[in-house]
């Protein structure tokens, strides 16, 4: 079930709530009563292991090939062939 944060617009208390895509959002602050209003917030979704997001989107990559002595690019380099 999805995870929803809410913030109360009388007394700023901020909460989260675990609900149904099928309930109805979340209308007072069971702080104080007061109405409250759906935030947007930063996903918990995350990708563990080894797979496609690792092989081809990682920004750590670590690369069995030799590093050009020049420093550059070793497009049409020599050595590189």
């Amino acid at each position: 079930m999805p995870l929803y944060e809410y913030a109360c617009t009388s007394c700023g208390n901020k909460f989260e709530l675990r609900q149904k895509f099928s309930d109805e959002p979340a209308s007072e602050c069971p702080s104080c009563g007061g109405p409250v209003q759906k935030l947007i917030s930063q996903s918990g979704f995350s990708l563990k292991g080894g797979g496609w997001y690792n092989d081809g989107y990682s920004s750590s990559k670590n690369s069995d090939a030799p590093s050009c002595p020049s420093g550059g690019s070793c497009a049409g380099c020599p050595s590189a062939a």
